[in-house]
């Protein structure tokens, strides 16, 4: 029997290569939720991968339930795997690029939908309808927070030198031997009980050897800002930035 447990480990420190700020960024959208709507939220944990958002939502939260939702088949397997004995979490797969994705989920209304380090993938053509989507599901209240690659425009010395000694940093830890992106999808790809999801993922997203999801866009934070007014939230702000990224919370 697999130990889902061992792949989620493996995620989070593959991810915690590219994110060493991770879990802080995880601690301030929960704080975030908590204070704008309460300690039961259900919660829309979007292009959810593994489930890291959710099962840290989960393990503070107790009266709180999470919908994941992803395409990636094999991120799934992990998360589907590791949330087995939790009734608290239920998973989804849909491509959040269709117009009727959210037809998939299991509620119409959520409190909160959480997201971080997934939407940059996506075009500004596809994120704005994206938001319009969600303007929709999370109800009045509600919040929605994004933390994710917002470069800034105007900055572009100080983007090069946090760009260089973030790659500096990579390739000290990759030594060390912490498993990067490609490194950690070929071992997904090499293990039995990955195996058949990820050569799906591959013929999705493409090789991560090779470059995957090649037609993304990183907007700043002040497109984000403008693009969930305009989809229908009241309010939107920075609730926590780092040398890279950036959060953006909206209230519904």
């Amino acid at each position: 029997m697999t130990d889902w447990s061992v792949w989620q480990r493996s995620w989070d420190q593959q991810q915690e290569g590219y994110l060493p700020d991770r879990e802080e960024r995880f601690r301030v959208m929960l704080d975030a939720v908590e204070a704008l709507v309460g300690d039961r939220p259900r919660v829309l944990d979007l292009a959810c991968g593994t489930g890291s958002i959710s099962q840290r939502l989960l393990r503070r939260f107790p009266e709180a339930t999470s919908v994941g939702v992803d395409l990636d088949p094999a991120l799934l397997t992990i998360a589907r795997g590791s949330f087995a004995d939790e009734p608290r979490a239920t998973f989804v797969r849909a491509d959040l690029t269709d117009r009727d994705w959210a037809e998939a989920l299991p509620h119409d209304s959520f409190d909160a939908v959480l997201t971080s380090t997934a939407l940059h993938w996506l075009t500004e053509e596809a994120l704005t309808g994206l938001y319009g989507r969600l303007a929709g599901l999370v109800r009045p209240g509600g919040v929605f927070l994004n933390a994710d690659h917002m470069p800034h425009e105007a900055t572009p010395r100080i983007t090069a030198a946090v760009a260089a000694f973030d790659e500096a940093r990579r390739a000290r830890e990759k030594a060390a031997g912490r498993a990067d992106w490609p490194a950690w999808w070929a071992e997904a790809l090499a293990a039995p009980e990955l195996a058949e999801p990820t050569a799906e993922r591959f013929r999705i997203f493409g090789d991560p050897a090779q470059g995957d999801h090649d037609d993304g866009q990183m907007p700043s934070f002040e497109w984000h800002a403008r693009t969930l007014r305009a989809a229908g939230f009241a309010e939107a702000r920075v609730a926590w930035a780092s040398l890279n990224d950036t959060m953006v919370l909206a209230l519904r």
